[in-house]
């Protein structure tokens, strides 16, 4: 908690004036938590391993929230996220093109959005072919099986007219379902339906590589400085080095790093609540909250982009102080860009 914390104390939104030693005191923290993940039992595990039954007893595991499989939320959660089509199955959380295009291919890193940035015939090419692991974990795309149980498992289909898709009601609007958290043993048939442990992360092992990296890069100004003993390209590239990910390697410095190093975030940390309060802390959210990119696969299989715009002001970036709180503590001033708000 204390690195985390000391990681948003030292970004733009809290630090104006970046004063590198607020992200000295970020990098000295995480790297306590690296230092000593041995001695505590911590390992990172495969990324697939993260959530899923057993996740509870995962070693990258540091703290989360526990539901077990007889409780009513045994299920609830793959109830909400399956696609439509399967049986009780309510779309939910339904992935962007946006989010896809960041993952990078492993043969040289090209982002999916950098190797096919306009219309994609699924006919003549297989876009998703060798991308990061990770995709696939998170992701689920037109083609691929799902759920994974015997009673449910078919092959999904969110192209125009498909049995997941539009015009069914509910059905997802961006051609993408979740699969990272749902667990896709789960049975939800109205009969026979059977429910598993869930465990929602909140802090792991892997978080805090990526925090280590981000202080100390601006702590040093640099991605490959080792004053603190690795620098944050090798923190990094611990993460993207796992067996089951073998992503290339980073190897940039400055704004370049920056960028990718944002994305690296985005695709590690999916769904596990950072992006909200990253985006936010990094004072980025025109950048990355205003437009987002949806997809739609019409019957002949053709993969079309379009954007979709979003509100942004950047009052967003802090929470209104709500007036019970004022009249507590008439010290209290309203946040900016709230103040004549009736939150």
């Amino acid at each position: 908690l204390k690195a985390r914390t000391l990681l948003y104390a030292a970004s733009p939104l809290h630090n104006p004036t970046n004063d590198k030693q607020k992200w000295a005191k970020a990098a000295e923290a995480c790297k306590y938590i690296l230092d000593n993940a041995s001695t505590w039992d911590l390992k990172l595990s495969s990324y697939g391993a993260l959530w899923g039954n057993d996740a509870f007893f995962n070693p990258e595991l540091i703290f989360g929230i526990g539901r077990g499989d007889d409780d009513n939320n045994g299920n609830v959660f793959e109830k909400a996220n399956y696609p439509i089509g399967v049986e009780n199955g309510s779309s939910g959380n339904c992935p962007t093109q946006s989010l896809v295009d960041q993952y990078e291919y492993q043969d040289n890193g090209e982002t999916f959005g950098q190797r096919y940035p306009n219309s994609i015939d699924l006919n003549s090419v297989d876009p998703y072919e060798g991308l990061d692991p990770r995709f696939a974990l998170t992701v689920v795309k037109n083609g691929d099986e799902w759920p994974t149980n015997g009673a449910q498992k078919k092959v999904i289909e969110t192209f125009f007219g498909g049995f997941n898709a539009a015009p069914k009601y509910g059905a997802t609007p961006t051609s993408y379902y979740l699969r990272k958290y749902v667990d896709g043993s789960c049975v939800t048939t109205t009969d026979n339906q059977t429910r598993r442990r869930h465990t929602w992360i909140i802090f792991r092992l892997g978080e805090f590589y990526l925090d280590y990296a981000e202080a100390v890069f601006n702590a040093t100004g640099s991605a490959n400085d080792a004053t603190y003993g690795m620098t944050a390209n090798e923190a990094v590239n611990v993460l993207r080095n796992r067996a089951d990910i073998q992503m290339p390697k980073f190897t940039e410095e400055g704004d370049a790093w920056v960028a990718r190093y944002e994305r690296e975030r985005l695709v590690e940390l999916a769904f596990e609540n950072h992006r909200f309060w990253d985006v936010r802390r990094w004072k980025k959210g025109p950048q990355y909250f205003k437009t987002i990119q949806v997809a739609s696969i019409d019957s002949n299989l053709k993969l079309t982009r379009s954007i979709v715009t979003r509100e942004w002001d950047d009052k967003y970036y802090l929470f209104p102080i709500p007036q019970s709180e004022q009249r507590k503590n008439p010290n209290l001033t309203q946040n900016k860009g709230w103040e004549n708000s009736n939150q």
